[in-house]
């Protein structure tokens, strides 16, 4: 059930219990019962002949302590307040809880009787908002009371009736009612109570009147008609009550118009947003001027923050942020401070005293007298007097004990101050924004943490070396989808080259950045194998498959397998760049003159279907100068815009000669300034370079023994002429035994390149299919030695495949300039 239907359920069954349910018996000032009803006697057992004329003691027993009716309420004051709840004897002799009532009614020459409500307490919902509501409505609802003869002559009346219908006691007593108050609507009610004492059952009439005082001139009124008996069990009299229940009839209205408005609250994952809801939805409601200020780390949401405790008054209270400011007034003229500023705590006012006692605070009496805590803030003080503040609430936003900030609730125009019912009201109306901030705050909190942890993954800087400029782009995507999985990487490669990577993983949230560090944690591994790119996606679709085997969590799976990546090397020495793709988009080619080139790249599946046989690898040679754009589809796609529409953009955006690769990644992401992104936007743009032919020497070798002398000497001679002879006697041992691990393995020629670039690097190819391995001679050992020596004198080595056999090659640091 709703809360409005809890709401209007609880007030229907307060004014049933307050009237048909209820035991109505009259007593007398020695407490002897006088009066009696069926419906006590459907509640506690007993008749009428039972009861009238006995003690009330029959059924409680404590009013034995007090000799009178008027000594009994007294004690019962001062025991439990009042109204209050009392243990009671059925018949049978159990006692059970009942909600006691007693009303003191006055006859002619101030004679005394009283009047007594009891009402079966029954199952409670005192807990919930709810329950407290209508106990408030219980205790505050003005009820009036009057008893009539069986001629319907009034014969006691309490004091609280005349505020009901404007009749005063002595124009009362003795009269019909008609009489008194002459009109259709009193002929009515009249013939209701005839009913009553005819047919002796109770009767439940609902009427409107006006009233010349009060805020509320149009009030209603819940009249209950008892038909009351004498010890013969026969009709004596009609006993009417009245409850006013205008103020309920107000909280209703309320209450619905919350049930509906309340959806509107945390419709988005923005906390400053939904403070600002919570403001407007309170002057909406039932404030004129209404402010929400929130913990100032719950509006950046830090993965840092700390939950807020507010201790003893000596504390210091944290500092707050203006969220949310709504106003009868246009342009909130009540308010110092606006959206974003932070605000100041007074120390000695009711905002302070709320804060640390963790308890809403209720004036409906704003005290602006000098002397108060406002004289220390005369800017406040001054708004306070130019709106007319004169009613305040404050409400602690709260959520598991943790502060998240404060809401706070003015009266200006409207002259009825706040009441118990408002406050109980604004509370429910902060409970449900506090659930909002703090949905919002734990998810800001995990976006924070996403975000950090992909950004801590994605790489720092990008070098390219000789073979390409670069720049790039990562954009998360907004706070209510989430940052996601995208991915991009340059990796440096032998011989100048490099590897270019862009990788989406689908998802979004913590789980997808962790995967991406883990693809690209296997992508670095796979490309250290100096694989070509369809065998590199093979490999890591396998790696994927396996990933997803291991994890036993459905979602993260699922996740996995939705992975799609692109995969390029570029060698600056050739021009030539091979690349392959996962269900990936394709690289956007644009030459040195703008012209763009359409790549027929076959897609793939994505990663981890396990449905593609094989990657297919495309290999072309670039033009120096040419653009070679990489993305993930958060840049082509969008909710108004199909694909085909994003990739003119992005390929109009790309194909502008002479500017900068920051220029150009710049104006690829704004494609659709219209919107933000729905996705991750991940850009990598590269300007290849082509390394200078002086710079690279390539020789054939015979496959003979005659080879490793050939080469050193070939060798010595090219560092000579690059001004490099600080590296000859160490290249001469790398050439040497490179050169005489490729005569023993291989029969066909042998190929001899030098590239100078950052790093020296030697290569030599061969016909042999087999990659060299690693070994540790032993002592005795004749062979073995030859790569250890290698390790040993170059920074890194490695082999790759070719598609006639292998290279093996070794990098050495180039000697430092003379300064």
């Amino acid at each position: 059930m709703t809360i409005t239907g809890e709401m209007t359920l609880a007030r229907e069954l307060t004014v049933t219990r307050e009237t048909s349910e209820s035991a109505i018996a009259m007593v007398d000032e020695w407490g002897t019962v006088v009066a009696w009803t069926q419906a006590a006697e459907r509640l506690l057992g007993h008749a009428a002949g039972d009861v009238v004329g006995r003690s009330l003691a029959l059924l409680l027993p404590d009013i034995e302590e007090a000799p009178t009716m008027s000594a009994f309420v007294e004690q019962c004051r001062s025991k439990n307040g009042w109204p209050g709840t009392r243990e009671v004897y059925h018949r049978d002799g159990r006692p059970f809880g009942v909600e006691l009532r007693i009303s003191m009614l006055k006859g002619r020459d101030s004679s005394v009787r009283w009047l007594l409500s009891v009402c079966d307490i029954g199952p409670t919902d005192g807990g919930t908002v709810n329950g407290l509501l209508r106990e408030s409505l219980l205790v505050r609802a003005p009820v009036g009371v009057s008893v009539r003869d069986r001629d319907l002559r009034c014969t006691w009346v309490n004091d609280t009736m005349e505020s009901h219908d404007g009749i005063p006691r002595g124009r009362r007593l003795g009269r019909r009612f008609t009489d008194a108050l002459p009109g259709a609507k009193p002929e009515a009610l009249q013939a209701v109570m005839r009913q009553v004492v005819d047919s002796g059952t109770t009767r439940v009439h609902q009427y409107r009147t006006w009233l010349t005082a009060g805020p509320l001139k149009d009030h209603t009124f819940a009249a209950s008609f008892f038909c009351l008996q004498g010890a013969d069990g026969r009709a004596v009299g009609v006993c009417t009550i009245n409850v006013d229940v205008t103020e309920g009839r107000r909280v209703r209205e309320q209450l619905a118009a919350l049930g509906q408005a309340g959806a509107r609250l945390g419709r988005t994952l923005d906390v400053m947003q939904t403070g600002q809801e919570l403001a407007d939805l309170a002057v909406a409601l039932f404030a004129d001027y209404a402010a929400v200020d929130l913990e100032q780390s719950v509006p950046v949401a830090l993965g840092d923050d700390h939950p807020v405790r507010i201790g003893p008054a000596g504390e210091r209270l944290p500092v707050f942020r203006r969220a949310g400011l709504a106003s009868i007034r246009r342009g909130v003229p009540e308010s110092p401070w606006m959206r974003g500023e932070p605000v100041p705590v007074p120390a000695a006012s009711p905002l302070a005293d709320a804060l640390r006692t963790g308890r809403p605070h209720l004036e409906p009496i704003l005290d602006t007298a000098p002397g108060t805590w406002i004289d220390q803030h005369p800017v406040l003080a001054a708004k306070f007097h130019e709106s007319g503040a004169h009613s305040l609430m404050v409400v602690p936003i709260r959520s598991r004990r943790v502060l998240l900030g404060a809401a706070l609730f003015f009266r200006t125009g409207n002259p009825t101050p706040f009441q118990e019912v408002d406050l109980l009201l604004a509370e429910e109306l902060v409970s449900r924004a506090a659930s909002s901030l703090e949905n919002a705050r734990q998810y800001a909190r995990e976006q924070c943490v996403a975000l950090t942890l992909q950004r801590h993954l994605l790489p720092k800087r990008l070098k390219g070396g000789v073979a390409v400029d670069t720049a790039s782009r990562y954009l998360p995507a907004d706070i209510d989808h989430g940052v996601g999985g995208d991915w991009f990487d340059l990796i440096p490669l032998s011989g100048g080259r490099v590897a270019l990577v862009v990788g989406d993983v689908v998802g979004h949230g913590i789980n997808a950045a962790a995967t991406m560090g883990r693809f690209r944690t296997a992508v670095h591994t796979l490309a250290d194998m100096e694989l070509p790119p369809d065998e590199l996606l093979s490999h890591l679709d396998d790696t994927v498959q396996r990933l997803s085997e291991q994890d036993d969590d459905t979602d993260h799976a699922a996740a996995v397998v939705g992975a799609t990546c692109v995969y390029a090397v570029y060698d600056p020495v050739t021009r030539k760049c091979a690349m392959a793709a996962a269900g990936h988009p394709p690289p956007v080619i644009v030459d040195p003159q703008g012209r763009i080139t359409h790549l027929d790249l076959p897609v793939g599946t994505p990663l981890g279907t396990g449905l593609t046989a094989a990657y297919e690898s495309v290999e072309l040679e670039l033009p120096e100068g040419s653009i070679l754009a990489l993305y993930t589809d958060g840049l082509i796609e969008s909710r108004d815009h199909d694909i085909d529409v994003g990739m003119r953009r992005l390929e109009a955006a790309l194909a502008q000669p002479g500017r900068s690769l920051e220029e150009l990644c710049t104006e690829a992401v704004e494609c659709f300034p219209e919107q933000g992104p729905t996705d991750d936007v991940t850009l990598l743009v590269v300007r290849t370079r082509s390394l200078n032919p002086d710079h690279v020497a390539t020789w054939t070798l015979p496959n003979d023994g005659t080879a490793p002398r050939t080469a050193r000497h070939l060798a010595a001679r090219q560092l000579a002429e690059w001004g490099l002879g600080a590296l000859e006697d160490a290249t001469n041992v790398i050439v040497s035994e490179l050169v005489t691990n490729a005569v023993r393995h291989s029969t066909g020629p042998i190929r001899l390149r030098l590239i100078r670039h950052q790093v020296l690097t030697c290569e030599v190819s061969d016909t042999d299919l087999c990659s060299p391995r690693l070994r540790r001679a032993l002592t005795l050992d004749e062979n073995g030695r030859g790569l250890c020596l290698v390790s040993q004198l170059s920074r890194r080595w490695g082999s790759r495949s070719i598609p006639d056999g292998k290279v093996v090659w070794a990098e050495q640091d180039l000697p430092s300039e003379p300064t």
